[in-house]
């Protein structure tokens, strides 16, 4: 549920015929198949397509990126925020390729790469599941083949899409996100903000209690003593640029009214959001993924996985909230044995 602010911090043709690749000899590498783009609509656009959504505002279009060709195993990936982008799941070109896992990026309406209305009453978490249903529907993917990953408030934005439409679903992932806001909101009181020294924390919480978000002093506070520790654990200079991007083109129209100013809290439209008693319903198999030092509570993640009646929990034991990055093979190799073992039916709680 991180802001993306911080980034102001920092800073071939055959369009009608199959383009096959040839077989590779490198162990492990996915087969000629997954390159086959025969009767793909997107081929000319390398995999990119506008997809129209239906909003009761009007039609808007929503930016997605296929790679590879799987027809048993094809991942859309939720994007934190709200408000985000798809950039910082960049990090999965590293890892599905060569399992030959097919995955979409995707920006949610109002992100960088698709439409960004100004009607606020689109930023809702219903009119978002409706939004994703419509995404599958027009992406061709089906309960035979469909598998949901959200990260943040992506993987918020999962669980709700799970609650009313998880007949479409194949498995799901929740990475990095509780299923309680007011529980995050507790976490973030009772031990991240103690960790911090009590000079840095009381000049963060007179910064908040002027809003004055805006003052450069905020950021130069949270990064080293927040973000460094909780979000992506390295120094921020050597962040990848995947990840900086992604907080360059945040959405603040659309954060700030959901999730709220503060980046140790939240106060938005959100604020009040807690499914934890509802996890039961969600009957297919999920994988949710926690760090050790993330900005989420670790041991309600591990909760969670016993919620859900086939959850299975990862632990990224080097992580912040960004765990693709800090912990990858471990995040990575987790979730691509979750779909290979859900595909062929090996899958254990």
């Amino acid at each position: 549920m991180t802001r993306l602010r911080l980034s102001a911090a920092l800073l071939g043709t055959c369009a009608t015929a199959a383009c096959t690749a040839p077989a590779s000899n490198q162990a492990g590498a996915p087969p000629a198949s997954y390159f086959d783009t025969t009767g793909r609509a997107d081929v000319y656009s390398g995999g990119a397509r506008m997809i129209p959504i239906t909003t009761p505002k009007g039609t808007f279009n929503v930016w997605t990126k296929r790679t590879g060709n799987n027809p048993k195993i094809k991942v859309l990936l939720l994007h934190g925020g709200p408000g985000m982008t798809h950039e910082y799941w960049e990090a999965a070109d590293s890892y599905f390729p060569a399992a030959g896992v097919e995955y979409y990026y995707y920006d949610q309406l109002g992100s960088y790469y698709s439409d960004q209305p100004k009607d606020t009453s689109l930023w809702n978490t219903a009119r978002f599941v409706e939004e994703v249903e419509q995404v599958r529907t027009a992406l061709g993917m089906d309960s035979t083949n469909f598998f949901l990953m959200g990260s943040s408030w992506g993987g918020l934005l999962a669980m709700e899409y799970a609650l009313k439409y998880q007949h479409n679903l194949k498995g799901l992932v929740v990475s990095n996100m509780m299923s309680s806001i007011p529980a995050y909101v507790a976490y973030a009181e009772k031990v991240l903000m103690p960790a911090m020294d009590p000079k840095v924390l009381a000049e963060i919480k007179a910064l908040e209690a002027k809003k004055d978000y805006a003052n450069p002093r905020y950021m130069e506070l949270l990064i080293p003593n927040h973000y460094e520790k909780h979000l992506l654990r390295r120094p921020a200079a050597e962040w990848p640029d995947g990840m900086n991007r992604a907080l360059k083109h945040v959405n603040n129209d659309i954060y700030i009214p959901m999730q709220g100013p503060s980046e140790l809290g939240a106060s938005g439209k959100l604020e009040k959001w807690d499914r934890s008693k509802d996890l039961a319903k969600i009957t297919v198999p999920t994988l949710v993924i926690g760090g050790t030092y993330d900005t989420m509570d670790p041991k309600h993640m591990e909760w969670m996985s016993h919620q859900f009646p086939l959850g299975l929990f990862l632990l990224c034991p080097n992580s912040g909230h960004m765990a693709m990055y800090d912990d990858g093979p471990i995040y990575f190799g987790g979730v691509i044995k979750f779909l290979k073992d859900v595909d062929t039916g090996t899958f254990a709680k």
